[in-house]
């Protein structure tokens, strides 16, 4: 290939990395609960995809592909530093606007909260499945797991949400119904 085939594949991978910035940094976001963390993440994960495009082997299988490598890269950063959080530095990334009223920023926020208190591996799972929408094959490829762990862990993720949100509506003062969802 020469050098000006190259640089077109480059700069058509460099699009095709662009469009799923958002959801690489959403998910990203989800599994630190930084985000400046998963601003890093997910730069060394295009970095990589950047050095590694050669190994992709099917072209259709590219965000697993990527959320692959995102996920390595988590993995690595959680080895490299046993993570410990400042209870200064976690705090609630949603900003009130005058078209949400406060009601619904309180309930984005418990769920959040919900969802950040799973243990990492229903964490991660939960949010390939139901946030990235990939299939449960494809979360068992991203995270090199059996398909069958990845359906245990969402399982386990959804009821233990589901009694942390139902514990919630119970308290006196929540006047917002809560709607149970079908695991």
């Amino acid at each position: 290939m020469n050098p000006i085939e190259r640089l077109c594949k480059r700069r058509e991978l460099g699009k095709h990395l662009e469009e799923r910035r958002g959801r690489l940094h959403r998910i990203a976001n989800s599994w630190c609960r930084s985000r400046s963390l998963a601003d890093d993440l997910v730069q060394e994960a295009f970095a990589k995809a950047l050095r590694h495009f050669g190994q992709l082997r099917e072209p259709q299988a590219f965000d697993a592909w990527l959320f692959h490598i995102l996920h390595h890269c988590w993995v690595d950063h959680c080895r490299r530093e046993r993570p410990s959080e400042d209870i200064d530095s976690f705090s609630n990334t949603t900003e009130l606007s005058a078209e949400q009223p406060q009601e619904r920023m309180d309930i984005v926020y418990r769920v959040r909260a919900a969802i950040a208190g799973l243990p990492v591996g229903q964490r991660e799972v939960l949010t390939l499945v139901d946030l990235a929408g990939f299939s449960y094959a494809e979360v068992a490829m991203i995270l090199e797991i059996p398909t069958g762990t990845v359906t245990s862990r969402i399982s386990r993720a959804r009821e233990a949400l589901r009694d942390q949100l139902m514990l919630l509506a119970e308290r006196p003062g929540n006047v917002v119904p809560m709607r149970i969802a079908r695991a």
